[in-house]
């Protein structure tokens, strides 16, 4: 972890810390969210969320807040749940001179990781046995039960935002599955509600194929079957 100077909060180090964005600034909300890549002073590679009046509003903050701490919560509960996310390095908020909040969600790369299109683009699917696509697409749906029991809906469940890990080679080689950018996740009354909704979203935007997508729904329904009526 990176050491503030003297006189120095963490959040003013890493706002001070530039890096390549690898998510431009993007207007909405009131203000602008991006991404960039940043080097610690150990050489570890983190990714630091930045916004700039980038709020939301509900009935329990109608004034708005920063949605770094709505994903803050989110990764929490999901470490909590056994949700494999990436680990937290610094996260928090402030007011600028005009009043106007600045965010900051600092954190690990997840090493070795590739999301699910380009994992599936570059190949993956011919490079590796049935057994170690079965156990990716077990992974998946074991973590994406994990969130939906505790009653999270992940809001932006696209291939981008799946994150896939193989160790090993052969039969052997082991499958690991991660999720990111839990901006938009939100607790749900029902958990098949928002079960059903994740599910429709990432069918619709990943690049999974029919056999792949029902092999995912067959392990899905192992973990929580009743989540699952309807969307074959």
């Amino acid at each position: 972890m990176a050491v503030a100077h003297r006189g120095e909060s963490q959040f003013d180090h890493y706002w001070a810390q530039q890096g390549e964005w690898v998510e431009e600034p993007n207007q909405r909300r009131g203000g602008e969210s991006g991404v960039q890549r940043l080097n610690d002073d150990n050489g570890l590679t983190l990714y630091a969320k930045r916004q700039v009046g980038h709020i939301y509003r509900s009935l329990r903050h109608p004034f708005g807040r920063p949605t770094v701490l709505r994903e803050l919560d989110a990764l929490h509960s999901f470490e909590q749940l056994g949700v494999r996310v990436p680990r937290i390095v610094f996260a928090g908020v402030q007011r600028d001179a005009d009043h106007q909040w600045r965010a900051l969600l600092v954190s690990e790369a997840l090493d070795g990781f590739v999301d699910l299109d380009t994992w599936m683009a570059e190949g993956a699917w011919e490079r590796y046995p049935q057994a170690v696509h079965e156990r990716m697409l077990k992974d998946l749906a074991d973590n994406l039960a994990r969130m939906h029991l505790g009653h999270w809906q992940h809001g932006c469940l696209y291939g981008k935002h799946v994150f896939v890990k193989v160790t090993g080679d052969g039969e052997q080689a082991r499958a690991e599955v991660a999720l990111l950018d839990l901006e938009k996740c939100r607790r749900r009354i029902s958990c098949q509600r928002a079960a059903g909704n994740d599910l429709r979203q990432l069918r619709r935007h990943s690049s999974l194929n029919e056999a792949q997508w029902h092999s995912l729904l067959y392990f899905y329904q192992m973990a929580f079957g009743s989540a699952v009526k309807g969307l074959e």
